[in-house]
């Protein structure tokens, strides 16, 4: 098998009370991932330039060391499971999203794009409101611009946790989230409309942190600014206030565990 290939699994029933068909059928009709950049050749270039970065910055800047079995939710294209599928660690990848047309006709074009090894890879569509997997499977579930899209974000991280082992992380990127800047005009508009007519719901910082605390998914928040030397300490200084970019990760207690590291930190 080369590193193009990955396996695709059907599934005739995956939604779950929070979904509807209707929105599913939007997506399937208007899902390209180019939507979200404007233009094809945007989209490319992001795809090459920008977002093969996230990971390498992951890995050096929030310490983690993607390892193991991996779960992508609302994967669309599919452009974060092929870059961690490069890493050695890694030895299987699951991409589910809602849409099957996404996972059978871009995901493999993104993954012959950015030298994915497929082999490692499984496309799966899925609700990830109602995961079908077994409890405690994944090291990592990972997930790109996909919680402001949810209907129930609470029930998405406790299905989050649940198919996580203990220890396993969640990793959530590319969310927005309200600058305290521009917070009190902003919060007063109506939701915003992403690709294939989705919904986006935009949270504050602090409504995430509660998002995640109800769901009993302690979480860590790192700044995200991908640039390098000044722009990088400068983006990171700013960050929160005329902008918002952040990386969540929240961490599956074990059975010994009451609190983690960080939270002792913020008492």
């Amino acid at each position: 098998m080369n590193t193009f290939t990955s396996r695709y699994i059907d599934k005739k029933s995956y939604l779950s009370r929070y979904s509807h068909e209707r929105m599913v059928k939007l997506r399937e009709a208007r899902g390209e991932p180019v939507h979200e950049f404007g233009t094809e050749e945007a989209w490319e270039q992001s795809l090459r330039e920008v977002l093969p970065k996230f990971i390498p910055f992951l890995r050096r800047k929030c310490g983690l060391d993607f390892q193991g079995r991996i779960l992508e939710i609302g994967a669309g294209g599919g452009w974060l499971s092929a870059e961690l599928s490069k890493l050695a660690k890694v030895v299987e990848i699951i991409t589910t999203d809602f849409s099957t047309k996404l996972l059978q006709e871009q995901a493999p074009r993104v993954f012959k794009l950015l030298n994915a090894q497929g082999a490692k890879i499984t496309r799966i569509p899925g609700d990830f409101h109602k995961l079908d997997f077994p409890d405690g499977h994944f090291d990592f579930v990972v997930s790109s611009a996909v919680l402001q899209h949810a209907t129930n974000m609470i029930q998405v991280l406790r299905e989050a946790k649940r198919v996580l082992k203990p220890g396993g992380r969640f990793v959530a990127i590319r969310e927005p989230v309200w600058p305290l800047m521009k917070l009190k005009s902003r919060s007063k508009k109506p939701a915003a409309t992403g690709p294939g007519g989705l919904e986006l719901h935009h949270y504050s910082l602090s409504q995430y942190r509660e998002f995640f605390k109800q769901a009993d998914l302690p979480l860590e928040v790192k700044r995200v600014s991908l640039a390098r030397g000044f722009r990088y300490y400068f983006g990171q200084m700013v960050n929160g206030l005329t902008h918002a970019r952040y990386a969540f990760i929240g961490t599956k207690r074990t059975r010994r565990q009451t609190r983690l590291p960080w939270e002792n930190r913020r008492r």
